[in-house]
């Protein structure tokens, strides 16, 4: 069976659905490698709590833009789109198909529709922001941002200091709300963005199997050495600015610090993961071409591989 030489294919949909698993056997049945459209998978060491597909998954399909940076570097959209570029060009020099497989919605739509035009950044205020940040508390200016534009402060969490930072500054330096310059998605060059040819789907699960999936990932990855691997981490250079956002690392952080019980560390990592995929699932409707399969039924590869063969 072959993929449709034409567009891109993308494998999208919250944390916990079994997107690692399903795109491998996926890009098997296609012929195709697979390039991660995860923010988080790109550090080095940052596995577990990452869910970050092992060994066994790795041996049998080759991945991309993963382990690229160590937990310290910065990464961003800009270097995403750059490294799975060169990515896709080597699949495709091999002959192969390249499925995009993910949870990180801004990532699939930068790679479909471009990046949207906004205010350069302002080093003096984004230091006058983070610095208030850190006085006052991330979940101050993202009370602040909420005033100002609640369609951005909806969308973030209230800890990442990173994009309501960002968020407050677009405000600041344009008089628009980030939220209205996103609804203008547009190219680098400036003009209207179509997106681009493409082949999606959009995993989901039923409520309750997804509820007890999330509770039992979390056991699970604190029982195969989640806390470990946060004191390693740390031991060897700690977070940056952008990989401490992941998700449940700052909670790990806590409970080694002697603030967080086991668990209360659990439970508020189950908790965390439920309001992301939240998010998650709000972002990736905007997708309204994509088509929805439920990820724990029996004939799902199939259905996944129908579609992005277009049989």
């Amino acid at each position: 069976m072959q993929a449709q030489s034409d567009g891109m294919a993308l494998l999208l949909g919250p944390t916990g659905t079994g997107k690692s698993e399903l795109g491998v056997a996926l890009a098997e049945r296609l012929g195709a490698e697979i390039v991660s459209l995860d923010s988080m998978l790109v550090y080095r060491g940052m596995d577990v709590g990452t869910a970050k597909p092992g060994p066994d998954l790795r041996a049998r399909v080759p991945h991309h833009c993963l382990d690229l940076v160590a937990p310290p570097e910065r990464y961003d959209l800009t270097r995403y789109l750059a490294d799975a570029a060169q990515a896709a060009e080597g699949a495709l020099g091999r002959g192969r198909r390249v499925l995009y497989v993910g949870g990180t919605a801004l990532y699939a739509k930068a790679l479909l529709a471009g990046v949207f035009e906004g205010p350069a950044h302002d080093p003096e205020l984004r230091a006058e922001l983070n610095a208030r940040g850190e006085r006052l508390g991330s979940p101050a200016l993202h009370a602040e941002l909420a005033l100002a534009d609640p369609e951005s402060a909806a969308r973030l969490h209230p800890n990442d200091l990173k994009r309501v930072v960002r968020a407050l500054e677009v405000l600041r330096l344009s008089g628009r709300r980030l939220s209205e310059w996103q609804r203008e998605w547009r190219q680098v060059d400036g003009s209207r963005a179509p997106l681009a040819a493409h082949r999606m789907a959009v995993l989901t699960l039923e409520p309750e199997l997804y509820e007890r999936r999330l509770a039992e990932r979390a056991a699970l990855m604190l029982e195969r050495g989640w806390i470990e691997e946060v004191e390693r981490i740390q031991a060897e250079g700690g977070f940056g600015p952008t990989s401490i956002q992941a998700l449940g690392y700052r909670d790990v952080l806590e409970h080694i610090r002697g603030n967080l019980s086991r668990v209360e560390l659990t439970a508020r990592v189950v908790l965390q993961t439920r309001q992301f995929a939240r998010r998650q699932r709000t972002w990736l409707r905007q997708f309204s071409g994509a088509l929805a399969v439920d990820a724990a039924a029996r004939d799902a590869i199939s259905v996944l591989a129908r579609h992005f063969t277009g049989e």
